[in-house]
């Protein structure tokens, strides 16, 4: 254990260091602030970092970009005390941050402004009743579906009244011996839903709360029935040996999927590549909702300069600027409800994100959320490939 303290501290200011190598010794308040994501996002993110250092003549924003392992290096340089001043966070590790007492509490900034977002990312981002975050996006997932392939199947398009029988309905008509109804993937994000569905999932913040709870749950059980029964029952969904290397998204632009569980985090994606006509449509049930935004170091010595960023960087403006991109769905009302995000060729029902998002539930994160999610992959992967 002291081993292993030792190295995340030796690795932490190994990390540190090499995020301020590059700093120089100048009159200005440098605000470190550290975000995972792709090109695109950074795309549209350096040019917003620019425009505020323009406006704050005195500041220097030094960008901490983590594309890979993000958490696990996050976690390090919080526990080597070299935390960054602004760190973009979602709420399924958020808990354990705020537990650990690391987070400053948002609550009491009024000029944050909270009431100007969907109140359920707002929520997202609590932990205990007190606010740690400032909501970026609300993530959410609906079902892509390839309209070339319902006319082709003379099949009415769904709409946001259906049910799961319909869905296992639509996906067996569009099944043939080269196309699979409906998209499969083994990790929890996506069968949460249907056990959701029939009232399951429900953790708690009990260290014993694990597997042998999840699974002897009978709400999550049948959840997770009918999502295994997809591929081993009904075979409307691919098996793992049919699937190869390829992704589900890989399949969906092939055309060899007629219906895709994901997010929005697709329409980029979908948009530039699909040769086929597409929309969106909500699952048939409420959905579970995430969240991500920006939070600040308890330890920072410059929070008034990290307000005033994460106050810019979701200011209506920049906030439809990742809207217009189709990368998010907005946390902000306002831009939620603007031509940015709502106008767009594709898809055409960007409303299925907001009506999935409003009728919605925070997804029940714990203190040891991933501990046991780690610990259904172990038990589900058996059952979705026996």
């Amino acid at each position: 254990m002291k081993k292993f303290l030792l190295y995340c501290l030796i690795l932490g200011l190994v990390l540190f260091f090499c995020f301020n190598q590059n700093k120089k010794n100048d009159n200005y308040t440098h605000i470190q602030f550290a975000t995972w994501g792709s090109e695109s996002e950074l795309n549209i993110l350096k040019p917003m970092i620019e425009e505020f250092e323009k406006e704050n003549s005195d500041i220097k924003i030094d960008l901490m970009h983590i594309p890979q392992n993000y958490f696990q290096k996050i976690h390090l340089l919080f526990a080597s005390n070299t935390a960054p001043d602004v760190v973009f966070i979602n709420n399924l590790y958020l808990p354990m941050y705020a537990n650990a007492g690391v987070l400053e509490d948002l609550s009491t900034y009024d000029e944050l402004e909270f009431n100007k977002y969907y109140k359920k990312s707002v929520d997202a981002m609590k932990y205990k009743g007190k606010i740690y975050a400032l909501p970026r996006d609300m993530s959410n997932l609906v079902i892509f579906y390839n309209k070339d392939m319902f006319k082709k199947s003379g099949l009415s398009y769904p709409d946001k009244n259906w049910t799961l029988d319909d869905l296992l309905n639509i996906a067996q008509k569009l099944t043939t011996p080269s196309t699979f109804g409906i998209s499969f993937e083994e990790k929890p994000l996506y069968y949460l839903p249907y056990m959701l569905y029939y009232g399951g999932w429900k953790p708690n913040d009990s260290q014993n709360y694990f597997i042998r709870d999840v699974l002897s749950e009978p709400e999550n059980k049948k959840g997770l029935d009918f999502y295994a029964d997809l591929r081993r029952k009904y075979h409307v969904a691919p098996k793992k040996e049919e699937i190869g290397s390829a992704t589900m998204a890989q399949m969906f632009l092939q055309g060899k999927i007629g219906m895709h569980l994901s997010g929005r985090w697709m329409v980029p994606k979908y948009r530039q590549e699909a040769k086929f006509d597409w929309d969106v449509v909500s699952f048939p049930h409420k959905m579970f909702m995430d969240s991500s935004g920006w939070a600040i170091s308890k330890s920072s010595k410059k929070k008034k300069e990290a307000i005033k960023l994460i106050k810019f960087m979701a200011s209506e403006k920049n906030s439809q600027k990742f809207a217009q991109s189709g990368l998010i769905v907005p946390a902000r009302i306002d831009s939620a409800n603007s031509k940015y995000f709502l106008d767009n060729k594709k898809p055409k029902n960007s409303q299925a994100f907001l009506d999935t998002a409003i009728n919605s539930v925070p997804t029940p994160v714990t203190v040891n959320y991933n501990e046991i999610l780690d610990d259904l992959n172990t038990k589900t992967e058996y059952m979705f490939n026996k």
